[in-house]
């Protein structure tokens, strides 16, 4: 939701609408099936990735034909679809190798990496609120890859940390000019799709569960999850939406604990709560900020 229409709701003294608060909230749960599913399904990683975006570029399409939402190409959809599709890729190889809890915790350092490329690329620099957020988040990651040292799982915190970079372009660029987020996310979904499916025909197990969680995955974790996610934030304030989407990275590990069995170490657990504070926290502090 855009910095305006908050002020608009917030001058008219209006609340957020609770149907959107609900699909929002909705929205986080369904992203947070991913650690879950990826881990039950007893196929190769690429070869999820490939069906799961599939099914969900099937399902963004859908969507957009019914809102008669034209595919626009541009140089910002390109590179938000590439970062797209680096992002499902790497999360879903991230999800083979550690924790689902280190997987999706690392990736949500994306708005550090944003900070980082916005002073890089744009020459934007950095303010103190954003130093300390970035020294906070790294010092969180790095109690995950000493925690990943000692466990044999650095590889998967380093790729499920490049996730995070590559979700911090999908921001970057979904926002600029000529950019469309829906244009992105369908065009990445259908590339990943369409290349990594054929590996679906070197797997072995095709019983009906492992192709319900596959499908599931794809309509829910990645199609229904955007579109609902879409729709929510239109009435749901910036802080809001930034407080529940933070359930993301608390509810992937619960749902893989409670089904799966996997547990988090002490250490990352410290990891998680500084990276996941300092996160949200920034978040709460930046919408006040352009509220104000």
């Amino acid at each position: 939701m855009s910095v305006r229409k908050d002020r608009e709701m917030k001058e008219k003294g209006k609340s957020a609408r609770p149907v959107s608060v609900l699909l929002v909230f909705l929205a986080s749960v369904a992203f947070s099936t991913g650690g879950l599913f990826i881990k039950i399904i007893p196929w190769s990683a690429l070869a999820i990735n490939g069906a799961r975006n599939l099914a969900g570029a099937a399902v963004i399409g859908i969507y957009m034909l019914i809102r008669r939402h034209r595919i626009v190409i541009s140089g910002p959809v390109i590179i938000g679809a590439v970062s797209m599709i680096g992002v499902t890729t790497l999360f879903a190889l991230a999800n083979k190798l550690t924790t689902a809890a280190n997987t999706i915790v690392l990736q949500f350092t994306a708005p550090v990496f944003v900070i980082l490329l916005m002073a890089l690329i744009f020459h934007v620099p950095p303010k103190k609120a954003d130093l300390i957020t970035c020294a906070a988040v790294l010092a969180g990651v790095c109690l995950f890859f000493v925690d990943g040292i000692r466990a044999g799982n650095w590889l998967g915190n380093l790729l499920a940390l490049l996730s995070g970079v590559c979700y911090a372009g999908v921001f970057m660029m979904n926002t600029g000019k000529d950019a469309d987020a829906l244009s992105s996310c369908f065009l990445g979904q259908l590339t990943a799709g369409v290349a990594l499916t054929p590996l679906c025909a070197a797997e072995s197990d095709y019983s009906l569960p492992t192709l319900a969680a596959v499908i599931a995955l794809g309509v829910i974790q990645v199609g229904g999850a955007y579109i609902l996610f879409s729709e929510g934030i239109r009435g749901t304030p910036a802080v809001s939406a930034s407080l529940i989407t933070g359930l993301e990275p608390i509810m992937n590990p619960t749902w893989v604990a409670l089904f799966y069995g996997e547990t988090i170490s002490g250490l990352a657990l410290a990891g998680a709560v500084i990276v996941i504070c300092a996160i949200v926290t920034y978040n709460i502090w930046l919408n006040r900020k352009r509220e104000a």
